[in-house]
């Protein structure tokens, strides 16, 4: 059905409805960082740097041109933190609203399957839906700000007002899973700081779990027998890749004299949590990513591609997504005719929407590194760690973002917006798409393998 949409333009789609509203925004925080007051120096950003950064904070990324603390001024700071927050909160309400909509345009059967996959939320009551994502959010950003306002007033000094904008900022932006920091070398000065780290690492892990599962995992915290295969696929799936980040970090550079070499044990392994936690999900680093060795930086290539939980606010092609890959790989191996886990068959539709996303973000990351090597001249290593930080709005780097040409960073730039909206745009448009045909065709096998 069409309908009038954002600013006059003729909605078709729900999904458009997301790329629109995005897009607005984007261009929105443009205009806003190139006004003189967004700037320390006189004469404001240029339109490449404003659209840059704010394309970096509304999708939550984290990739910057210039140094946040040094180029912009306190204005220009608050509109980088509104960008954030809109996009970190509007990606979660949308990716709930999304099931609404899809919830709304199947059938009764279908929806009261959806609702007893995400385990009995009320897909109708959409104001329950956007006031649950707001409280969720509030909650977890004011505890996260306040333990990081204690910590730089008591334990770092700072003046009563910097702590608690130090905080307040860095709370919304790990929450947010976006990266951004107030410091030019972001956070390897706190690199030993068991505060700042881990009030940092634990805000971006439960805003990368997702509402759907913070909401199930309050109402049944002691029973995950009870918890909906969504839940019980994203909890076990980022507890693992949780230990799966920190034990390789920490196995790669515990001898290395840039990274954790010079730390004692509690700090290499402090490090290596903090170091292992964010590539799924935000660009917070407490080493240089750069100095790593290559066995790290291509770990870190794939966390970064795989991501955060659905509907949350980090980005990537999702857990659920590999993981559903994984139990197809697993089936197939076994010559079981169906995939299964945890007590309950996924029906083909979902498997073939899981390898879609896949293969269309691997599509994505092949083309924008091609375009990457022929406009700027750094190496393979480089632009793949760049392209994949960029699609899965995680937001390291191992350097190279602030030496981009202006093609350059409008592959950035495209990457990050396709990155953020792309999957979930993909994902609602699959659902949509589906149809039951009234015939089948005869059926033939090709060769495989």
């Amino acid at each position: 059905m069409t309908r009038r949409g954002v600013l006059g333009i003729r909605i078709n789609h729900p999904a458009q409805l997301v790329v629109v509203a995005y897009g607005v925004a984007i261009f929105t925080g443009t205009g806003l960082l190139m006004l003189p007051i967004a700037t320390q120096a006189p004469g404001g950003s240029g339109a490449l740097t404003a659209l840059f950064t704010s394309t970096s904070a509304m999708c939550v990324t984290g990739l910057i041109v210039v140094d946040t603390p040094t180029y912009w001024s306190g204005f220009g700071q608050a509109v980088i933190l509104g960008l954030i927050q809109l996009g970190g909160f509007g990606i979660m309400t949308l990716a709930s609203l999304a099931a609404v909509v899809i919830s709304h345009r199947l059938g009764l059967r279908s929806r009261m399957l959806a609702q007893a996959e995400t385990g009995g939320i009320d897909l109708g009551d959409v104001r329950r839906i956007i006031a649950g994502v707001a409280v969720f959010t509030v909650a977890f950003e004011v505890a996260a700000a306040v333990g990081l306002t204690i910590s730089f007033w008591i334990g770092h000094d700072e003046p009563f007002l910097r702590a608690v904008w130090l905080g307040g900022f860095h709370a919304v932006s790990a929450f947010n899973n976006a990266g951004f920091a107030l410091f030019s070398d972001n956070l390897i000065g706190f690199v030993t700081d068991p505060v700042v780290t881990i009030v940092i690492a634990v805000a971006v892990i439960f805003g990368g779990l997702g509402f759907p599962v913070w909401l199930e995992l309050r109402r049944e915290p002691g029973r995950p027998q009870r918890w909906s295969l969504h839940t019980k696929i994203t909890v076990s799936a980022t507890a693992l890749l949780l230990v799966v980040g920190t034990v390789a970090v920490l196995a790669f550079e515990w001898g290395n004299p840039s990274t954790l070499g010079p730390l004692d044990a509690p700090g290499k392994a402090l490090a290596a949590f903090f170091t292992g936690t964010m590539p799924r999900t935000a660009g917070f680093n407490t080493v240089d990513i750069a100095t790593t060795y290559e066995p790290t930086q291509l770990l870190t290539i794939l966390l970064m591609f795989i991501g955060g939980g659905s509907a949350s606010t980090a980005g990537g092609i999702k857990v659920t997504t590999i993981a559903l890959i994984g139990y197809m790989v697993w089936a197939e191996l076994r010559g079981d005719p169906d995939v299964s886990r945890y007590g309950r068959r996924i029906p083909p539709t979902a498997q073939r929407q899981a390898l879609s996303v896949a293969i269309i973000g691997l599509g994505a990351l092949f083309t924008a590194n091609v375009l990457l090597l022929g406009f700027s001249p750094f190496g393979l290593a480089d632009t793949l760690f760049e392209a994949t930080s960029a699609f899965g709005t995680v937001g390291l780097s191992t350097g190279i973002t602030p030496l981009l040409d202006g093609p350059s960073q409008g592959v950035i730039i495209v990457l990050m917006f396709v990155g953020r909206v792309g999957t979930l745009t993909l994902g609602t448009a699959l659902v949509l798409r589906e149809q039951e045909r009234l015939f089948r065709f005869p059926e033939e096998r090709p060769l495989v393998g």
